[in-house]
């Protein structure tokens, strides 16, 4: 299934071209396609090049550079030869294929009045980004996620980029959502503001996120929380990387109306977080209860800690 998907991707004429790559599907992390250089892919945390038959290969290939007319075809082709339908998430700089997987788009952008961005044309760089789920992630973290009473506790994930932390939070939410032995199952809303949780196409979640999950997606967190908290009555409230004091605040207020919150946070480790500016009053008010901290050593992302809310480790 997930070879086909990624066969899928490319229009008919083209897919001879990606079948080994595709046949790398259960390994295989992004595809990167560039104006004028050959396409790369990452495989199982490896760089490689696409030759202009598909082989991979480790060498610069002479042949094979991506054409303007190619990334055109691509880009018509994942928008379903309806690329006007697509205006808003390509505003935005990405879109959510069949699948859950996510492609981001460069190019020449548009600005309106305002300073804001009216839309991107000649796109030329397209970064495909395979989704993976890992169910089980998080079983090891269970026991911390809850209190004495089965309660979710709310819950900060720390990590640097890349070390999976979006993967470890839908699978928290998955086990919230369906129940644990350690705790009932739980209304969770989930904030997808860049499809990245949920993966949902077409307002369908592609990835589990749980039988009790509820998405809102591709709405910012700030205004989104607040939606959701009036217009679905959530226990558990979820989001995807903080990053600036709107966020916060909207976290306050969630906290507020009796939300628990599961939130991620792009950091180094506990300290680094704590020394962000934005996040100062939040860590002096002691909102999360339990912080999870990502690392990367050796190549391999683990978890480094799991602290309390004086940040002592458990």
């Amino acid at each position: 299934m997930r070879q086909e998907e990624v066969l899928h991707m490319f229009p008919q004429e083209m897919r001879r071209r990606w079948e080994q790559v595709a046949g790398q599907a259960d390994c295989l992390q992004e595809i990167r396609l560039r104006v004028n250089v050959p396409a790369t892919v990452w495989i199982d945390n490896r760089e490689w090049f696409v030759d202009a038959e598909g082989k991979l290969t480790n060498r610069w290939p002479e042949e094979g550079a991506c054409r303007p007319e190619e990334l055109d075809a691509i880009l018509k082709h994942l928008c379903q030869y309806s690329v006007y339908a697509y205006a808003d998430e390509i505003r935005q700089g990405f879109l959510t294929i069949q699948g859950g997987h996510r492609v981001g788009l460069s190019g020449q952008v548009v600005m309106e009045e305002g300073n804001r961005i009216r839309n991107l044309k000649y796109i030329r760089y397209l970064n495909i980004r395979i989704a993976h789920e890992i169910k089980g992630v998080a079983d090891r973290l269970l026991p911390y996620l809850y209190d004495e009473r089965g309660q979710a506790l709310n819950t900060l994930l720390i990590s640097p980029p890349g070390c999976g932390k979006t993967t470890m939070l839908r699978d928290i939410i998955r086990h919230l959502s369906n129940g644990t032995v350690y705790g009932n199952g739980m209304n969770v809303s989930v904030v997808d503001e860049r499809s990245e949780i949920a993966g949902s196409y077409l307002g369908i979640a592609q990835n589990d996120v749980g039988i009790r999950t509820d998405v809102l997606d591709g709405c910012p967190k700030q205004e989104g929380m607040m939606l959701v908290i009036r217009a679905m009555s959530p226990q558990v409230l979820a989001v995807d990387e903080l990053g600036n004091e709107g966020d916060i605040r909207a976290l306050q207020v969630a906290s507020g109306c009796g939300c628990k919150l599961i939130a991620t946070i792009h950091g180094a480790s506990l300290a680094d977080v704590r020394n962000k500016k934005y996040m100062c009053n939040i860590i002096a008010d002691r909102l999360f209860e339990r912080y999870l901290v990502l690392t990367r050593k050796n190549g391999r992302c683990e978890i480094e800690g799991i602290y309390d809310r004086e940040g002592m480790r458990c």
